[in-house]
């Protein structure tokens, strides 16, 4: 499969030609146009994998479809474009065995050898973080496509780094996180505007967007007139 990403960062679509027989699994609704050659089956498991209508509920639970759409290719150099449903960045990651853990909403595509399942990321990290009780487990090998609000840009971590709450994307599964104060007090941390932060420990890459959608919805609620 080759992958192009267009009209980056702000509004980036991804361009997939892929081989004869050759399969892709993405998030609904995410085809913006395909060219002949193309079939979609819509289930609710990864292509060969099992346990689909429980794997299908956990994905809610991580803000992502019950049902996956797989598009199957029937002749060599068919196109497809996808997109994500918020103006933002594409990124393309090769999984190698490994697991990337990845916050709801921004999968948008991979390839048959890609597990998609759901981690439990742990009651005070959720609440604290304003990121998800559940994230979606990507796992095994293969193409992965990750979208973000606004640009999206990565980090290599050896020892730790720190990420403001609501901009993570994605984080490989050799990393941990906890919640812990921007500055050593906790009114500095109020007082500064940070608050709470999102504290990696490990090996491993991280995945961050520039914008949060919690933050625009704030900034734009307060412009729109109330209905």
């Amino acid at each position: 499969m080759n992958i192009e990403l267009m009209c980056r960062p702000a509004s980036t679509v991804a361009r997939l030609t892929l081989s004869d027989r050759e399969t892709v699994t993405c998030e609904v609704g995410a085809m913006i146009a395909m060219s002949d050659g193309l079939s979609v089956e819509t289930t609710s498991r990864s292509r060969g994998g099992s346990g689909g209508f429980l794997k299908g509920v956990s994905r809610i639970f991580s803000g992502e479809s019950y049902f996956l759409n797989h598009f199957h290719a029937s002749r060599e150099g068919a196109e497809l474009i996808i997109g994500p449903a918020l103006m933002g960045d594409i990124v393309h990651h090769t999984l190698m065995g490994g697991s990337l853990i990845v916050q709801g909403s921004s999968w948008l595509a991979s390839g048959p050898g890609v597990e998609i399942d759901t981690t439990f990321q742990g009651i005070s990290n959720a609440l604290f973080s304003g990121e998800s009780v559940f994230w979606v487990r990507c796992s095994g090998r293969g193409d992965l496509l990750l979208n973000s609000f606004g640009a999206i840009y990565n980090i290599d971590v050896d020892g730790e780094y720190v990420v403001d709450t609501g901009h993570i994307v994605a984080y490989e599964d050799t990393l941990s996180f906890t919640m812990s104060k921007a500055s050593e007090s906790l009114l500095g941390s109020l007082l500064g505007g940070e608050g709470l932060v999102c504290r990696f420990k490990g090996r491993g890459r991280i995945y961050c967007q520039s914008h949060n959608p919690p933050s625009f919805g704030a900034a734009l609620g307060s412009k729109l007139s109330p209905r």
